[in-house]
């Protein structure tokens, strides 16, 4: 291995991939997300094992673009709309899970003979939840859109708004010195003023004539997103904030336009695979002759977590008029501390405020969390019907609030019909149903079609639909058709495919132009095969014949 890996980086990033696609096969198979393997991979490559990792600067920069790409993505789902939809239960859970945790994390952090900023660093970390792999586990059960689905995205976007005002926060220390409270308060709430105010500005006057002219190429937008990304995590270390903050902004800044799917489709592979290397990192840099003292605090602070946070969602949920079950279920999705929360505590160090001894400690409680709660999830309905009979303290004899929102078949503005591709065959097809009063949405890669039907009030998205993670992105779970429009056959197979990766239960119809074409999406199973020239001549067929019987009669 030594004589290999001597022919430098190239080489040994080779190895490294290799090593972590076999780690991330046992991952999968055994039910659990792939960042733990990644971890492991990273423990075993590093100094405590084999020490095969030489090339760290290079692992290094791969692994800060991995974070920004990461945060990028974050701020680009950022709905706030969602949140508004959900109500008073998102923020109160996630805000009342903030404080609990910090507060009792704190104390309990303390009382394990942890220093007071060691404790603030831990204890802020316990508190963020894994939005990925959350939403991951519940994608994958089809519970994302259920009730306690919902409420739970609700609460981890409100904890991924704290995490980025939490980074702020610590950069602000940096350099801060004998200053005050209230002057640096001061100055970061200045700050955040005029970022605002810029960010604005950009969003409303320059940003969309920019996104525009970049959306005229798939590869030219993936380029500008991973550069505007790069760039405001540039400016926002500059400006005293930290580059992970600067990332999240530009994200936020994107997330308003209709080009935001597109982009998150095309960024969560390289997200992926960019992180892969900040996970490497960390556990490469892990010292195993620190962490035997952590074992004790690791063990007591995991508790906490798989225990204390479920119950007080629970405990809220259930004030707020939830039934137990739903609490239940949305309290497990915050049983576990996220990438995030190692992200902030290795920022802690970057900025001199914590040692690795935190660090450690904080990824070894990550993967026990990460771990246990993920099975935790995946059987959530058998655990809680082992524990129901406990769980009655945590629901009002009337869950009121639950009664009022209990969602009907398909929820406010969900579509029912989705026309992928808009040409004049497609176009047409949305007017049509849109005037009708079907809920419609139609999809295409062109920004011009896409811009043009807009402004004509009609519901259209920009992207690739032959892209499984932008179909991922859309709203397919309740909708009863979807149309492709597509004309050739390979490119409705690819889409015929993301579609049930996607997971799509309901009936395609497709378009054609020639018969060979429709007998192939017959033979996939297309529920109807619609070819408007054939269409058209049987129905002026049929229109004339009727008019000369008509004449004959007369």
């Amino acid at each position: 291995m030594e004589t290999i890996l001597a022919h430098g980086p190239y080489v040994e990033f080779a190895v490294l991939l290799m090593f972590s696609a076999a780690a991330g096969a046992v991952a999968v198979r055994l039910r659990q997300p792939v960042l733990i393997a990644y971890i492991v991979i990273g423990i075993l490559v590093g100094p405590a094992v084999f020490g095969l990792v030489r090339a760290h600067d290079q692992i290094n920069l791969l692994a800060e673009i991995g974070v920004t790409v990461l945060l990028f993505v974050v701020g680009l789902k950022l709905d706030l709309q969602h949140i508004r939809h959900i109500g008073p239960v998102a923020l109160a859970t996630g805000l009342g899970q903030l404080a609990f945790t910090i507060v009792f994390g704190f104390i309990l952090t303390l009382a394990l003979g942890k220093s007071p900023l060691d404790a603030i660093y831990i204890a802020v970390a316990l508190t963020f939840s894994s939005t990925i792999i959350i939403v991951k586990l519940l994608s994958d059960k089809r519970e994302l859109d259920s009730l306690h689905g919902r409420i739970a995205v609700g609460f981890l976007i409100v904890q991924d708004l704290a995490v980025v005002l939490a980074m702020m926060t610590m950069s602000a220390l940096r350099g801060a010195g004998e200053a005050g409270t209230l002057e640096i308060a001061g100055s970061l709430i200045l700050r955040l003023v005029l970022a605002a105010l810029l960010m604005f500005l950009l969003m409303r006057y320059v940003l969309p004539r920019v996104m525009a002219a970049m959306a005229r190429s798939q590869e030219l937008l993936l380029i500008f997103a991973i550069a505007w990304g790069c760039g405001l995590a540039v400016i926002g270390e500059w400006a005293g904030f930290s580059k992970e903050a600067g990332a999240f902004i530009a994200g936020f800044s994107l997330a308003s336009t209709g080009y935001r799917e597109a982009m998150n489709a095309r960024l969560t592979g390289i997200r992926d695979f960019m992180l892969l290397f900040f996970f490497i990192d960390l556990g490469a840099k892990l010292d195993f002759s620190t962490l035997g003292g952590e074992a004790l605090p690791a063990v007591v602070l995991s508790l906490f977590v798989l225990i204390g946070n479920p119950l007080i969602v629970m405990a809220i949920m259930g004030f707020m008029g939830y039934r137990k079950r739903t609490g239940f279920l949305a309290g497990l999705t915050v049983a576990q501390i996220s990438e995030f929360s190692i992200v902030f505590v290795a920022m802690g160090i970057t900025l001199g405020h914590v040692d690795a001894h935190a660090l450690g400690l904080t990824t070894l409680v990550g993967l026990v969390t990460i771990m246990l709660s993920t099975y935790m999830i995946l059987f959530s309905q058998p655990l809680y019907e082992r524990l129901m009979p406990w769980l009655g303290v945590f629901e009002r004899k009337r869950p009121f609030r639950e009664l009022e929102v209990d969602r009907p078949l398909r929820p406010e503005g969900q579509p029912q019909v989705l026309v992928f591709g808009m040409g004049r065959y497609g176009a047409r097809l949305l007017r049509q149903l849109d005037g009708a009063g079907v809920t419609v949405m139609g999809v295409d890669f062109d920004p011009e079609a896409v811009r043009a039907l807009a402004q004509s009030g009609l519901n259209v998205r920009f992207g690739d639909g032959e892209d499984p993670s932008l179909l991922e992105a859309l709203p397919l779970q309740h909708a009863d058709w979807v149309v492709t429009t597509f004309p050739q056959w390979e490119s409705n197979r690819a889409f015929l495919h993301a579609l049930r990766v996607a997971g799509f239960g309901g009936q395609v119809a497709g378009v054609v132009r020639d018969d060979q074409h429709g007998r192939s999406l017959d033979d996939a199973g297309v529920a109807m095969v619609l070819n408007p020239f054939t269409d058209a001549a049987d129905f002026a067929a049929r229109w004339l014949v009727s008019d000369l019987e008509e004449k004959a009669r007369h």
